[in-house]
């Protein structure tokens, strides 16, 4: 499945953070939010995502809910992949990009998949 990856599109100094990963037929709109001071080390307090088709109808989950909250494990899991995607060996082409992205990419689909029932 093809996929563009869309990291940090988010106003200078904003405490939010969006990424989008759009597929051939869908794609899912992520919400980051930190607190602390985005120069220093920010600290990632909350992750929230959302599906919609490619024309921003938004997906309902399986539940009749639309966005999903990242909790437990999978926030932890979710902070160590975002970490790596905003490390400075990703951002200089010291460690396979490819493979950090598709580790990112691949858990938000798991994700997807157990929240959303994608026809």
């Amino acid at each position: 499945m093809n996929y563009k990856l869309e990291l940090n599109t988010q106003e200078p100094n904003s405490k939010i953070v969006f990424n989008n990963i759009i597929f051939d037929s869908f794609k899912i709109n992520i919400v980051e939010r930190y607190i602390g001071s985005m120069k220093a080390r920010p600290t990632l307090c909350e992750v929230l995502f959302k599906v919609r088709t490619l024309d921003n109808v938004i997906i309902n989950r399986k539940d009749g809910h639309v966005r999903v909250k990242v909790k437990g494990d999978d926030f932890e899991t979710y902070q160590k992949l975002s970490r790596d995607l905003n490390s400075y060996e990703y951002k200089n082409k010291l460690i396979n990009r490819k493979e950090v992205e598709q580790n990112y990419v691949h858990f938000i689909l798991s994700l997807v998949i157990t929240n959303y029932q994608l026809n």
